[in-house]
């Protein structure tokens, strides 16, 4: 109900500003989103759309030439990030359109299209020389890495992942929580590590174990309780960004780029798994991807070598 006063007022107000309109959008959002989507929206906003449209109002948000806007960000970002700047932007106008009565053509506002350049991974020399050092080191922080090289998993799932999670009877793991460092204010000030599902449905799965991944877990299984964090060992876990820091240490010790980042590791992953003939469907589940789509767009592409493999057989 204080949501509904809140829209009320505003619509009584002759010069509503976006910034005015947004506070109460999140406001409904925060109602349907994961804390994590939540604090990307409040990114996005910040970083993004406040220098522009701050202050304007329903009057100038109806003439602006949102064309403009989208050439600024393909210059300077990706185009997948423009594009998911574009989406949170898209949302509030129409939630500007619904409330307020604005007339914004909405279709004129269109994203760059997705680049199909293929992704980077590790090649084979790399992954040995990867897999040697983490052997080396053995602990629980390097068998992290080659972990995400065994089963593709996220940053994020392998720092929320607990021992309980590891079933080695079955050779499963089960990956139910990622950890995650979010924005818990909307000034961007201050942040919070939090455990929560996936964004996504798809994302809560189940991986098998290789044998390969399985003899190194095997000695450590049962050194740890079920609530300890795979990565420490301990009830309190390792957050995305420090584990990153600790990669590029890896990656500087074993003489690799310091422009990769532990993400190559999923890259590689899905690569390999198609160089070895698993199916598309198989892949995009493991990955936990929303839609084979996803999986096709991203990885059927990226080798050369598995084009090749098959041509040769014809």
């Amino acid at each position: 109900m204080e949501i509904v006063k809140k829209i009320k007022r505003l619509m009584r107000k002759k010069k509503v500003t976006f910034e005015e309109i947004t506070d109460e959008w999140l406001e409904i959002k925060e109602m349907e989103i994961k804390r994590t989507t939540y604090s990307n929206y409040v990114y996005i906003m910040r970083k993004y759309l406040f220098p522009t449209y701050k202050d304007l109002t329903l009057k100038e948000l109806e003439k602006y030439d949102y064309k403009n806007f989208t050439n600024t960000l393909s210059k300077n970002l990706s185009p997948k990030t423009t594009r998911d700047i574009l989406c949170v932007l898209k949302s509030i106008l129409h939630f500007i359109k619904r409330r307020y009565g604005a007339k914004i053509d909405l279709e004129k506002i269109k994203g760059p299209r997705l680049d199909n350049k293929p992704v980077v991974i590790l090649n084979d020399e790399e992954i040995k020389k990867m897999e040697k050092y983490c052997l080396k080191q053995n602990n629980l922080k390097s068998i992290g890495v080659i972990m995400a090289l065994n089963t593709g998993l996220r940053i994020g799932e392998v720092c929320g992942l607990k021992w309980k999670r590891i079933d080695l009877d079955k050779k499963e793991i089960y990956i139910k929580r990622v950890l995650e460092r979010v924005y818990v204010d909307k000034n961007l000030s201050k942040t919070k590590l939090i455990m929560e599902e996936p964004k996504t449905k798809s994302s809560v799965r189940k991986i098998p174990i290789s044998n390969k991944l399985y003899e190194i877990l095997k000695p450590l299984k049962n050194k740890y309780e079920n609530e300890d964090f795979f990565l420490t060992g301990k009830n309190k876990g390792i957050e995305p960004n420090s584990y990153e820091d600790v990669f590029k240490d890896y990656l500087k010790e074993i003489k690799l780029k310091q422009t990769y980042t532990f993400h190559i590791l999923r890259h590689t992953f899905a690569t390999k798994c198609l160089e070895k003939g698993m199916d598309i469907k198989s892949l995009s589940e493991i990955l936990g991807h929303s839609n084979v789509e996803m999986t096709l767009n991203r990885y059927v592409h990226s080798s050369f070598k598995i084009k090749k493999k098959y041509l040769d057989r014809l």
